[in-house]
Order: structure tokens, then C-alpha cells, then sequence
């Protein structure tokens, strides 16, 4: 036997409005840190999948005016972004690629690239605690498993030479140790 829920069929999600998209944009700032241009990303996205009715839609205006409101500071996600992947680990070369597909402005990438320097040596040693390379590992190191780790480091972000004095030091070491 059908009963009414069975057979009733899925109504079609009506194309956006101007209302409409911004009521997704307050949402999406509201539930997730984000940048202009991820938020514009987003809305064209939406707008793709939905449709739209009335005059033309321009997303990255309505992030411009999230932004202009506050709701979202590009640099302060950056800042967010770059402390998180430095914690656990991350070199800068990571942290930049990862703001740039965030969208992040130059400016601001520039601004926040002084404080990823400073934590270079401390987020590269944490990445080899982390992942018990070097002198963490408490094996000891062949050639093959040198390179490993000093290539597992690089695609972590860190610099060559950083990399090859924490993967080749025989002792395990500290940031004041890399100086």
C-alpha cells in the first residue's frame, strides 16, 4: 500500500533571489571561518546549482559587504590558518599554499609571513616529533630512510637545510640547538 509521503514527489528548490543569497551568506559566515573569496566562491557556486531570478547576481559584492560589516577579515583567518598549521607542524611553503587557495590576499599573506619566519624552526621540530623523524625516531638512520624523512619534511614546507639538520643531528634537539 503507498501512502501520500511515498508518492508525493520532491518539490523543486526554487532559483535564488538577491534575499535569498544573502540569507546564504550570512549562514555560511555564521557556521564557518572563511575569506572574501571563499564566500564569493561559495554564493557562485549556489547560485550555479539553483538558479537565479531577477537582476544579475554578484557574489563577490555581497562578500565585499560581509566583509565591509565584519563578518568576515581575511587577515585574521589568515592568522588563524597560519597559527593552526604551524601547531601542528606545517613549514611556511604549506601555510602559503594553503592561504592562496583560501583565497587570501597578497597584502595580507605578506603581513602574516614575518610570524610564520619566526615559528619556522619550531614548527619543523614539531613536525619530526610528531612524525619521529631524526633523532625522535630512536632507530638508526640509513641513507634510504635519510632521504625519506628529509622528503617528508619538504613536503611538510619546510626548507632543505632545515629539514637535513633536524633529520641528520644525532641527538634530539631544540630550537636554540638550530640557531
Amino acid at each position: 500500500m503507498r501512502t501520500a509521503r511515498t508518492e508525493h514527489a520532491k518539490r523543486p528548490i526554487p532559483p535564488l533571489d538577491a534575499a535569498a543569497l544573502e540569507r546564504l551568506a550570512l549562514r555560511y559566515v555564521e557556521r564557518f571561518a572563511t575569506t572574501r573569496g571563499r564566500l564569493a566562491d561559495y554564493l557562485r557556486r549556489k547560485v550555479r546549482e539553483r538558479g537565479w531570478e531577477g537582476p544579475a547576481a554578484d557574489p563577490p559584492a555581497l562578500a565585499q559587504r560581509m566583509a565591509d560589516l565584519g563578518y568576515v577579515d581575511d587577515l585574521a583567518y589568515a592568522e588563524a590558518k597560519a597559527t593552526a598549521m604551524g601547531r601542528r607542524g606545517l613549514g611556511g611553503r604549506r601555510v602559503a599554499l594553503a592561504l592562496r587557495q583560501a583565497h587570501v590576499g597578497a597584502t595580507d599573506a605578506e603581513e602574516i609571513a614575518p610570524m610564520v619566519a619566526d615559528r619556522a624552526i619550531e614548527s619543523a621540530l614539531t613536525f619530526a616529533r610528531r612524525r619521529r623523524l631524526g633523532p625522535f625516531g630512536g632507530v638508526a638512520i640509513d641513507r634510504a630512510l635519510r632521504e625519506k624523512q628529509i622528503g617528508a619534511m619538504l613536503r611538510a614546507g619546510h626548507g632543505f637545510d632545515l629539514s637535513r639538520r633536524i633529520v641528520d643531528s644525532e641527538r634530539e634537539i631544540g630550537p636554540d640547538d638550530l640557531m
